[in-house]
């Protein structure tokens, strides 16, 4: 346990005369140093426990370790029309693969039908389509990538939207993945949508911000469903092959493989390949044949992999498309029955809501999930929500609030047993705690205490998790230029450490600590210490693209 716990409160209490937090919170996450960054405890999401669920992975204790849209309401089982438009333009580029995938029109309809129906959304087309598609007519984006994935896998190749001539970005939904909707259970249309418009870099889905109706309204929904005890209703499917208990354990094999790779590397290494995954392997599985026993495990195992989806695209900065893809995560977790794996999306969205400085919505978003897995939650995973809710009010000002929340933090931690928390949980011990409460003091103010238990939150575990802790540390050792407690000499010797361990690291997330840490060095820019350092990080990768966000 961590070893002055039992004092906690009376360090709190007696700085609650303290005002309002001195941090200056701006808008979306363009905060000063350190602030609502993320932490090395829950830059991760959690993976549920198995019970009752068969094959659960070990994917999401890598994910905490690092971490309707356009078809919304469609009829699965209604056919869909697949024209949009025509073009004066005879569609050159599809005429062209389409013979070097040596496919008749009749043979390219046919295998379009063929692949709709195994992900459980008939297209009507025939040769006349194909056609009209050749002759300059824009199918439904749903159509086209239909049309793509049967001409790559007819050629070998990977063939884009744009490759065959179809780009159709003008026709996504701006709200694709942020609707919640679980009444259907067979419709992962939508979620299966944003995967492609992930792939095909569609800005409007990448490059948007989080929207903060669409936390709240996951979150209502959410919260509505766990306290009535409602089943939902269950895919049954009768197109596809049949899913088994060996096509989950792939299933979370990969993930897991994944997930390690964002952790030693960022949320920008692998993340589009990922996506790439979930479209082609999982979309498919998701619309398979599923017995009772497989549906859990599989649509656990699939919010387990689009978790990781958002929390690396949430590392890499793509906050409102991170967003979509949590909420989506959320809608795979119900339709699977599994709250404690809803409660740990909540979480992790809270944790996004904290850096981007809606600290309101995090407190929100930290509360729902604990209220809505009450008396199923250990106390391990209940202490974490706690700890979420206290990081939230923290980077708020909110002292007291967020004291209040550390003690319950301490007090519920304190009351783990030994075997009781799930394999997922294990890495939340007191080194993680000690993280949550460096980065809470930091947001206070409070750099003394910051120093303190960021002195005992590295571990060597994650890299990337102990980078944000050693820059949580070196920010503190500057607090203020005025301060006398103002170290530079120190702050630069902690910074340098953690920049050279996790030079490799592509994380949006890294880079504003390190900007914000620039930003910090300013006012000592005479000090030999902070000469030596730019000096010394000359070309250093991660160092140059802080400097480079430095500038803009």
């Amino acid at each position: 346990m961590l070893k002055d716990s039992s004092s906690l409160g009376l360090v709190l209490i007696a700085d609650n005369r303290m005002g309002p937090s001195q941090t200056q919170i701006t808008r979306r996450g363009a905060t000063p140093c350190g602030h609502n960054s993320a932490t090395a405890a829950s830059d991760r999401g959690y993976r549920v426990d198995c019970s009752p669920l068969p094959f659960m992975s070990r994917s999401l204790q890598g994910l905490r370790r690092a971490r309707q849209g356009a078809n919304g309401g469609a009829n699965v089982h209604a056919p869909l029309r697949d024209q949009v438009g025509r073009s004066a333009v005879p569609n050159e580029r599809l005429a062209e693969i389409l013979r070097l995938a040596g496919l008749s029109n009749k043979a390219l309809a046919r295998r379009v039908q063929e692949l709709s129906a195994r992900r459980g959304r008939e297209i009507r087309c025939d040769h006349t389509s194909v056609s009209r598609w050749l002759s300059g007519t824009t199918p439904r984006e749903a159509t086209a990538w239909l049309i793509a994935e049967v001409l790559s896998s007819e050629t070998g190749r990977s063939f884009s939207l744009d490759d065959i001539g179809l780009t159709a970005s003008q026709s996504v939904d701006a709200r694709l993945g942020l609707d919640y909707d679980t009444a259907d259970g067979q419709n992962v249309g939508p979620l299966e949508t944003l995967w492609n418009a992930d792939l095909q870099d569609i800005r409007t889905v990448v490059s948007v911000e989080p929207e903060a109706h669409a936390w709240s309204g996951a979150t209502l929904q959410w919260l509505l469903r766990a306290e009535s005890g409602d089943t939902r209703h269950q895919p049954t499917y009768a197109v596809g092959r049949a899913i088994g208990n060996g096509d989950v354990q792939a299933l979370r094999a990969t993930i897991d493989a994944f997930a390690s790779l964002d952790d030693r590397f960022g949320g920008g290494h692998a993340r589009k390949a990922l996506i790439q995954y979930l479209h082609t392997d999982v979309a498919g599985m998701l619309t398979g044949r599923l017995t009772e026993a497989s549906q859990p495990a599989l649509f656990s195992a699939a919010a387990e992999g689009t978790l990781l989806a958002a929390w690396m695209s949430y590392d890499a900065g793509l906050h409102g498309l991170a967003q979509r893809y949590f909420i989506q995560a959320l809608k795979l977790a119900d339709v699977a029955d599994n709250p404690l794996l809803g409660g740990t999306i909540l979480d992790a969205m809270s944790h996004q809501a904290t850096y981007l400085g809606r600290s309101a919505d995090a407190v929100n978003l930290a509360r729902a999930a604990r209220s809505g897995t009450r008396g199923i939650a250990t106390a391990g995973v209940t202490a974490h929500f706690h700890a979420m809710e206290a990081r939230a009010l923290a980077v708020g000002g909110d002292s007291v609030g967020a004291g209040k929340a550390l003690n319950s933090t301490v007090r519920v931690f304190e009351k783990r047993e030994p075997g009781r928390d799930p394999e997922w949980i294990s890495y939340f011990d007191d080194t993680e705690l000690s993280a949550e409460f460096s980065h809470c003091f930091r947001d206070l103010g409070r750099h003394k205490d910051a120093l303190t238990y960021a002195a005992r939150a590295t571990s060597g575990a994650s890299n990337r998790s102990d980078f944000f802790v050693r820059m949580v540390e070196a920010a503190s050792h500057l607090a203020t230029p005025d301060s006398p407690h103002a170290d530079p000499d120190l702050a630069c010797d902690v910074a340098s450490e953690a920049i050279r361990s996790g030079s490799q690291l592509k994380s949006a997330r890294c880079i504003r600590y390190l900007t914000d840490f620039r930003r910090q060095l300013e006012p000592f820019e005479t000090s030999t210490a902070v000469r030596d350092l730019v000096a010394s990080m000359e070309d250093n990768p991660l160092w140059e693209s802080a400097a480079i966000t430095n500038s803009t």
